[in-house]
Formats: C-alpha cells, sequence, structure tokens
C-alpha cells in the first residue's frame, strides 16, 4: 500500500506524524509542499485544500488531518 505524506516546512502537526511513521518503521514517500511548486498542485488537485499534513493512502485522501486520525485510519 503506497503511502504519500504532504507536509509544509514548521507545521507540528506534521512533525507528530512524521515521528509516529518513524517510531513503527512504516515505509511512506515524504511530498514537502513548502518551495515544490509541483507538490503544492498535486496536494490540491488531490484533496481540494491546501492544508498539512494530508495523507494519500493508496489514492484515499485523507486530508488536513493529524496523528490520532492516522493512527485510526492505518490501526495502529
Amino acid at each position: 500500500m503506497p503511502l504519500i505524506l504532504y507536509t509544509k516546512t514548521g507545521c507540528p502537526w506534521c512533525q507528530e506524524v512524521l515521528e509516529l511513521f518513524a517510531e513503527k518503521n512504516i515505509k511512506f514517500e515524504e511530498r514537502e509542499v513548502t518551495g515544490n511548486q509541483n507538490y503544492y498542485d498535486e496536494l490540491i488537485v488531490k484533496s481540494g485544500q491546501d492544508k498539512t499534513p494530508t495523507l494519500d493512502i493508496d489514492g484515499k485522501i485523507l486530508a488536513d488531518t493529524d496523528v490520532e486520525e492516522v493512527k485510526k485510519v492505518l490501526n495502529l
């Protein structure tokens, strides 16, 4: 199951999700949207908004989420 995590520099909620993924050894691709117009545009197309963290779980979008919601969705 491919995981893509859209993040922004300085986002504390993003940092919490990144720490969770590191703690649980979850493989994912981070797409930092700050300063990367392509990733930013992709975030908006996929989620309809520009807030992070946003998670793409094999095409299922979890927009503007937090670590507790990520835990629920991934059954952690």
